[in-house]
């Protein structure tokens, strides 16, 4: 079992009592299966149980446990791979076609938050995406032209707009509206607990241990207990684990990221709307602020395997964060009260892995690589269950995992 994430986390602590889920003690016979208990699992096992398809939903540790502790909850259509340049890569209309589904996807991310009737801290907003660089300002501008031309909702703000509203002057900026941010543990929570009252059948401390595929193409799960569970479907919604998968999929770059929280701003010293913020620099810092006034800051990717484990070395990467974080709202800066570093996968291609494996049917993927995992999770949810539904869904060609952008890669199978 490969460690996550390390370090002091913030979002748990803004959760003081959650349900729990008894593990799985006995076989059991299902239509659908789904394997992940995170932001991705719960998002599949409510689009299961909200149409009516008999699931079940195991996770091997606690719900939310894993990766949502991590997440810093920013729901964006905008991507780490720019428009122009997914244009160049697969494409104008499949490339357009992508975007308009991440930002149907954070509309449905509110609507799920609402949905819930909990208290997830959802919040709309509007992002700043600004130059790092006068060398990055033409590309830029050339993203705001093809955001723009395909009409969403986006204006271009110059070095004095900027600076009359935040305390940094940049070169430029593309201001998106239409994003909006959440709290992942509490959010992950309520849907899993709206997806069980629907009938979802979720199983805690539940690991899987073996998959096969039986002669009649159902599929068998062994737990490490030795349960069995019997499903037509399975998904993975296992976040960042490959070596949790079956399939032969293309192995993603792993790297570890790092945030911190700080302690809560005084009022008048929060930023223009609390807007999102992130830069054209790659790896990019973003930022935004929680419910209680907090800076939510996140950074510093690094090539890697594993994340961090000593409190020294988070330390002294979440330090130089808060510095880049300081640089930009001057001495008066919150301190950081929470730190952690966490893995992050991302794709060769820049999109994530989410359909059916191309070599066994029946057995699906929802995996959010990047920087927008959140969208890609809710994104993936409807695409999936169109496929185990045998209907059409607009992107379903565009992240196939047999997509002509990976077949070139040299495949590892994993698990």
């Amino acid at each position: 079992m490969k460690d996550l994430h390390n370090g002091s986390f913030y979002w748990p602590t803004t959760l003081a009592n959650v349900r729990e889920y008894a593990a799985l003690r006995e076989n059991v016979t299902v239509r659908a299966a789904v394997v992940g208990g995170g932001m991705a699992g719960a998002l599949m096992g409510h689009a299961l149980a909200s149409n009516g398809i008999d699931a079940v939903l195991v996770e091997r540790g606690r719900v939310a446990g894993g990766s949502t502790s991590a997440n810093t909850g920013l729901l964006q259509f905008s991507n780490d791979i720019m428009l122009v340049d997914l244009i160049a890569q697969i494409g104008e209309g499949p490339a357009v076609r992508f975007h308009l589904a991440c930002r149907e996807a954070v509309r449905d991310l509110a609507s799920m938050a609402a949905g819930t009737g909990k208290d997830v801290e959802y919040f709309n907003r509007s992002s700043l995406y600004y130059a790092s660089t006068e060398q990055d300002l033409p590309k830029l501008k050339r993203e705001y032209e093809a955001l723009a031309k395909h009409g969403f909702d986006v204006e271009w703000w110059g070095p004095d707009q900027i600076e009359a509203r935040f305390p940094f002057r940049k070169a430029g900026a593309i201001v998106t509206h239409g994003d909006g941010e959440i709290n992942p543990f509490r959010f992950v929570h309520a849907v899993m607990d709206a997806a069980a009252d629907k009938g979802l059948r979720v199983f805690e401390h539940t690991s899987v241990a073996k998959h096969e595929t039986l002669p009649c193409g159902k599929h068998l799960l062994r737990t490490e207990a030795g349960h069995m569970i019997e499903a037509d479907h399975v998904v993975y919604a296992v976040g960042y684990e490959p070596e949790q998968l079956r399939g032969g999929l293309v192995k993603p770059k792993m790297n570890r990221s790092f945030a911190i929280v700080t302690e809560p701003m005084h009022a008048s010293a929060i930023w223009h709307e609390r807007w999102l913020i992130w830069e054209t620099a790659r790896p990019y810092l973003y930022l935004r602020t929680s419910a209680d006034g907090r800076i939510v800051a996140g950074g510093l990717d690094e090539s890697a395997v594993a994340p961090y484990d000593s409190p020294a070395a988070i330390s002294k990467q979440t330090g130089r964060l808060y510095e880049q974080v300081q640089a930009m709202f001057g001495p008066d800066t919150p301190c950081a009260a929470y730190e952690w570093n966490a893995l992050f996968a991302e794709s060769r291609d820049n999109l994530p892995f989410i359909g059916e494996d191309p070599e066994r049917k029946g057995v699906y993927y929802l995996l959010g690589y990047g920087g927008n995992g959140d969208v890609y999770c809710m994104l993936g949810s409807g695409l999936l269950l169109s496929l185990i539904r045998g209907e059409p869904h607009p992107v379903a060609d565009i992240l196939r995992l047999d997509r002509p952008t990976l077949v070139h890669a040299q495949p590892a199978v994993l698990g």
